[in-house]
């Protein structure tokens, strides 16, 4: 046994001597303090969007499409996100994602969206929408919107244009 626990200490020692100079000696206030504050990772913001025509929420309970078509006349690639918006009425009764199921037509099948909600106003998510549209190319995104638990408000399709 003392055999043993000399490897493990020369095993330790030799670690140790591996390891650089920089980590054993205290680090400079300015890296501490880079180091303890927080990441936050930088997202692009829209730079403008693109409105497309809208219209109140039907009260069916049935599947509506809602086609979201954008051409980039641009002689660049430009990186765009399709959103649609469903706003309530100002004054309320102000409607909740379990009232709406929306979903996205990709590879053939429909895809249900998570909705987020925000003063009234429930909408898609544009980070997971963004995609480069090439130059002189046309982007047509269908969704599926059905009512839930009807009530008044509007659909409004747009697509965020970045920088």
């Amino acid at each position: 046994m003392p055999t043993r626990k000399i490897l493990h200490r020369a095993l330790a020692l030799t670690a140790l001597a591996a390891l650089p100079a920089a980590a054993f000696t205290q680090p400079s206030q300015a890296v501490a303090t880079a180091a303890s504050a927080p990441q936050v990772a930088a997202v692009a913001a829209p730079t403008s969007f693109v409105d497309l025509p809208g219209r109140a929420l039907p009260s069916d309970h049935a599947a509506h499409r809602i086609t979201v078509t954008y051409r980039n006349d641009s002689s660049a690639d430009r990186t765009v996100a399709p959103q649609i918006l469903v706003e309530s009425p100002d004054d309320g009764p102000f409607l909740a994602p379990a009232d709406i199921k929306l979903e996205v037509l990709t590879g053939g099948h429909w895809t249900t969206v998570r909705l987020a909600s925000q003063t009234g106003t429930l909408y898609t998510d544009l980070t997971r929408a963004k995609l480069v549209l090439h130059s002189h190319h046309t982007l047509t995104q269908q969704y599926r919107l059905t009512v839930v638990k009807a009530g008044p408000g509007t659909a409004q399709p747009r697509v965020a244009l970045y920088a």
